[in-house]
């Protein structure tokens, strides 16, 4: 592990990155929500000669994963994996959930940092917001609730 960081080292930019779901490459605009919490159990017994509650990890707390992406003509990728939901095998087994891998990408395209996570559910599929005198791209959001997250470098 590096701790110092010398001066002939540059930070990695955070605008090239790919998005794959379940082994497809999909293209978007923004990713967010690529972290986890830890939770903290406190206790204190009332005979303890240190005046400190004792801590400890307890569940590790998920966030939401929100993907926004451009609106192409025949493009229904979103909209396919959100609507699975309504099937009612989907909702009775694992195999419906799907793995999200996100590679952070130097710019030769190599992959510099992950984000693998496990088990996603759509939960919310967000549709372009119309105005007559916008002057912007269309974009779709879709949500997804998932396990278990895992980093690598």
């Amino acid at each position: 592990m590096a701790g110092h960081i010398g001066p002939e080292q540059w930070v990695i930019s955070r605008f090239f990155f790919e998005l794959i779901i379940d082994g497809t490459q999909l293209s978007c605009q923004e990713i967010t929500g690529l972290e986890t919490t830890n939770k903290v159990i406190e206790y204190r017994h009332c005979d303890n000669d240190l005046f400190i509650v004792q801590k400890r990890l307890g569940l590790t707390e998920t966030s939401e994963l929100k993907i926004t992406k451009g609106v192409f003509e025949d493009d229904e990728e979103l909209t396919i994996i959100f609507n699975e939901i309504f099937d009612k095998n989907f909702m009775s087994t694992t195999d419906g959930r799907r793995d999200i891998l996100v590679n952070l990408l130097n710019e030769l395209g190599d992959v510099v940092m992950s984000w693998n996570f496990h088990n996603c559910i759509p939960t919310k599929l967000g549709g372009v917001t119309l105005k007559s005198d916008a002057n912007e791209a269309a974009v779709e959001e879709i949500t997804f609730v998932y396990e278990q997250m895992l980093t690598s470098l």
